[in-house]
């Protein structure tokens, strides 16, 4: 039988770790920071183009858990792993909130503009981007003040455009979409008012030759409609769920047995009409980085902030560092 200390003690000790969790996920994960690579060579990819991609996802620049400091950290960190090529896949902005004066555009966008890699750094809006602008809500086009920053710090944009580039004398395409949620008309979480600026027929119609085609998508769903013509497609917007509890990731859960939520995933049944005629159910492989920032809430919970390498070309393998 449990004597009254040993269960006053345990009970002390469940308090505790109900207490201690919350404080984790608020004050200590959210400000940690780690390396999660992949190694793959996906299908129409040349195992002899090797090429190492830094990605920058989800920032959701604020103070105090993404200050300028922070940015500038990061950017530094990602610098020292001598990446090829810098992708940024949006949600550079913050709207949850918990969180003190915005910190002006062009500060976080000349930080970034500061990363460095031989094929030059890349990005995409992600639906922060668009949502928190609200001439661009209005006019339903362009470059969002947050775009705009990017392209003033030397940031080439992609809103649905394919761009031809050479590693080591092997060509491969870069190709962008814009957001796929990006319109929000007067409620931003209304799901049956939002609608997409992405183009993905559009984007692809501009690649010209055999050449593999590495794509960028803020949003990770769209991999459903890719075609296999596209090697790798990299995405964030989910944080990697943002909360993990076990397994368990209530933001992102499961739907019809599936999720895109995080890491590294093989798609291989496309859309109810491709899979009805029986069209293109190749793999598609798809890279979901768990980001850095926070959305709504603050907080981080078993999903902890990373710069995501991902190296194409050679052996097929995954490491956390």
């Amino acid at each position: 039988m449990i004597s009254r200390r040993r269960f006053l003690k345990g009970l002390g000790v469940a308090a505790l770790g109900v207490l201690s969790a919350p404080a984790y996920a608020v004050g200590i994960e959210p400000f940690r920071l780690r390396l999660q690579s992949y190694y793959l060579t996906p299908p129409r990819w040349p195992k002899d183009l090797q090429l190492t991609a830094a990605l920058i996802a989800d920032p959701h620049i604020c103070d105090p858990w993404m200050g300028l400091d922070r940015v500038r950290s990061i950017v530094a960190q990602t610098n020292a792993l001598k990446p090829d090529i810098i992708l940024m896949l949006g949600d550079y902005v913050a709207s949850h909130k918990w969180q003190h004066a915005p910190i002006p555009p062009q500060a976080w966008a000349d930080l970034f503009g500061d990363l460095s890699a031989p094929l030059g750094t890349h990005a995409i809006l992600g639906n922060h981007d668009w949502w928190d602008d609200p001439q661009a809500q209005r006019s339903g086009e362009g470059q969002t003040k947050y775009g705009r920053a990017l392209v003033r710090a030397g940031i080439p944009l992609y809103q649905n455009r394919a761009v031809r580039l050479q590693k080591d004398g092997k060509a491969f395409w870069l190709a962008g979409l814009d957001d796929q949620i990006a319109l929000a008309p007067f409620r931003k979480y209304n799901r049956r008012r939002w609608r997409g600026l992405d183009d993905l027929d559009g984007t692809l119609a501009q690649v010209t030759d055999d050449a593999p085609v590495l794509l960028m998508a803020h949003e990770p769903d769209i991999i459903g409609e890719v075609p296999s013509r596209v090697s790798l497609t990299v995405s964030g917007h989910t944080h990697g769920g943002q909360v993990n509890c076990f397994g368990y990731l209530p933001a992102f859960p499961k739907k019809h047995g599936r999720s895109y939520a995080y890491g590294h995933i093989v798609e291989t049944e496309g859309t109810t009409l491709m899979r009805h005629l029986r069209l293109d159910t190749e793999p598609r492989h798809l890279i979901v980085s768990g980001g850095l920032g926070c959305s709504i809430l603050p907080i981080r919970f078993g999903v902890p902030p990373e710069i995501t390498m991902v190296h194409l070309g050679g052996s097929d393998q995954i490491r956390t560092a």
